[in-house]
């Protein structure tokens, strides 16, 4: 049986006062830590004295909160519970294997990615290309901080406490190259923030070139590197090129996802 028109409508009504109540708490979380209601009024283009009403139920919820001091309003302890529950839930492994696959898709090169762990940057997900001509990077594999692209990455955007160790060791084994000068590398991890990503042709695996990019959490912190590999015969590993804007964006996208806001 069809519903009657007034009970559409108050449906309608409903959705669209959920709406405004979330238009409303984004525009908080975009003008945090506080705001006035004129300013905030103005963000969302809402009359102010809409914007109030909206705001005392807010209030009433938890989900807002204004100073008494400063009559500014703010995110309430409620948005930040649902806060901090959506970062929990937030796994990179997750939401990055859909953007890795696409990526594998539009250059036809190996790409994976890989996370910081106990002795490094470890591989957590492969996509093959799909040709006969291929780079294997096994699942687990730990990559070198000096000598491969995506260990350089990390190195670049993690603290120094949590890479200096490892340094060390590849320095001392004799693995690192002209990196090993401490000036050197300083020049090196200042050019790969610059660029938000690192190139290296032939460093790790004779023939084969790679491409590297960052993933950040809501924090700001690094919690993955996104890396392409291809035979320096058909891939072209270059800051400028196509498949560096590319790699970028998808980089980009698995951050936005992951909460961070450049």
């Amino acid at each position: 049986m069809e519903k009657p028109l007034a009970t559409r409508d108050t449906g309608k009504q409903k959705v669209r006062s959920a709406e405004v109540g979330t238009d409303i708490l984004k525009a908080l979380a975009e003008l945090s830590p506080a705001t006035s209601l004129s300013r905030l009024a103005e963000h969302v283009q809402m009359p102010a004295s809409k914007v109030h009403r909206y705001l005392q139920a807010l209030i009433a919820s938890g989900f807002a909160e204004q100073n008494t001091a400063t009559n500014h309003y703010g995110l309430g302890r409620e948005a930040l519970r649902v806060g901090l529950a959506a970062l929990g839930s937030m796994d990179v492994l997750k939401v990055a294997t859909l953007p890795l696959a696409q990526l594998r898709d539009e250059l036809n090169e190996t790409c994976f990615l890989a996370v910081w762990g106990n002795h490094g940057a470890t591989v957590v997900h492969i996509e093959p290309a799909v040709r006969a001509v291929t780079v294997v990077t096994q699942l687990g594999s730990v990559l070198p901080l000096l000598s491969s692209s995506t260990g350089l990455v990390f190195s670049a955007f993690l603290p120094e406490r949590e890479t200096v160790d490892l340094r060390e060791q590849e320095i001392q084994a004799g693995t690192a190259h002209a990196l090993a000068d401490n000036q050197a590398h300083a020049q090196t991890c200042e050019q790969i923030r610059q660029r938000g990503l690192h190139f290296v042709h032939g460093l790790l695996m004779p023939g084969v070139d790679a491409l590297s990019a960052p993933v950040f959490n809501a924090m700001g912190q690094v919690v993955a590197v996104m890396t392409v590999v291809g035979p320096t015969s058909l891939f072209h590993a270059d800051e400028d090129g196509p498949a560096a804007r590319q790699l970028l964006a998808a980089s980009q996208a698995v951050s936005w996802r992951m909460g961070y806001q450049p």
